[in-house]
């Protein structure tokens, strides 16, 4: 029975690992410059920022583990150099799509993030690929040419997040400060608020200039007329599902009306309008 039980075990563990192999299979990393030596990654889960240069690699999240080869890969393409070695490795927060690959890189990388990263990520993970330098308020690296700004927002999407600030190039990575053209996740349980979600994109307007490119979380390299569009749409849908539920609207009943046709567009497969309202229903 014993032996049994076992096999069983391993056929589960053994199915598990294939699962998450098979799902990552067909991924693509696809690379593409920002400005300067600025680079953005894409394949599966948070965007991927990188600063290449002779000083070294500083990479803004990894995506899911069993990308990490082929994210090593691009990035070989990209610094046309045969050591990929990441030196920096900095998380905009805790979630498993932009923290999944630092067991991976934390081999040469020191992993930088938010105290409350290392504090989220250490409950199921105790061992190589947590932060190693936290900070409460932010901190600057020298690198490249570059001085880069890692700045901690407060209450927003979790409670740990960070956005990157590459001052010569002009380059911001917001990581899920940002979903570009989609209603956004704001992860109640982890820390975020809808409030501190505005109060940080309000912070953000403020600070970017016209003439920067921005890299989101989720979606594609775009410019702050992109990011204030996502703010003004975030503010209004805000307020349709206030004036509501004021008005004795219950969430059923709003979901069933929705929110209008002006933003169905912004419906995607995480985030949907249903779960979108839900989101702010709850938290108004």
């Amino acid at each position: 029975m014993k032996i049994t039980c076992l096999y069983v075990l391993l056929f589960i563990l053994f199915s598990s690992t294939t699962f998450a192999d098979d799902r990552f299979k067909d991924v693509k990393i696809e690379a593409k410059q920002v400005n300067d030596n600025v680079y953005v990654l894409y394949g599966a889960g948070g965007n991927i920022g990188v600063l290449v240069g002779d000083d070294g690699t500083l990479m803004i999240d990894d995506q899911f583990e069993p990308l990490a080869p082929k994210i090593e890969s691009a990035l070989l393409e990209v610094t046309k150099a045969k050591n990929t070695k990441i030196t920096y490795l900095v998380n905009t927060h805790y979630h498993g799509d932009h923290t999944g690959s630092n067991n991976y890189f934390a081999k040469s990388a020191s992993v930088l993030a938010h105290e409350n990263v290392r504090k989220r990520m250490s409950v199921n993970n105790k061992g190589i690929g947590l932060p190693v330098v936290t900070y409460e308020q932010g901190i600057k690296l020298h690198l490249n040419g570059e001085r880069i700004h890692v700045k901690h927002l407060a209450a927003g999407h979790t409670d740990g997040d960070s956005v990157i600030f590459f001052e010569k190039a002009n380059v911001w990575h917001l990581g899920d400060l940002f979903f570009e053209s989609r209603f956004p996740y704001i992860d109640v349980k982890s820390g975020g608020s809808v409030a501190g979600y505005i109060n940080n994109l309000d912070s953000l307007v403020s600070q970017i200039n016209d003439d920067a490119q921005i890299i989101p979380g989720h979606g594609k390299l775009t410019d702050k007329k992109a990011f204030k569009r996502f703010v003004d749409m975030i503010k209004a849908t805000k307020g349709i599902v206030k004036r509501q539920k004021q008005a004795g609207v219950s969430k059923q009943q709003l979901i069933d009306a929705g929110l209008g046709e002006k933003w169905k567009v912004w419906d995607w497969s995480f985030i949907t309008e249903k779960r979108w309202i839900e989101t702010l229903y709850d938290n108004i």
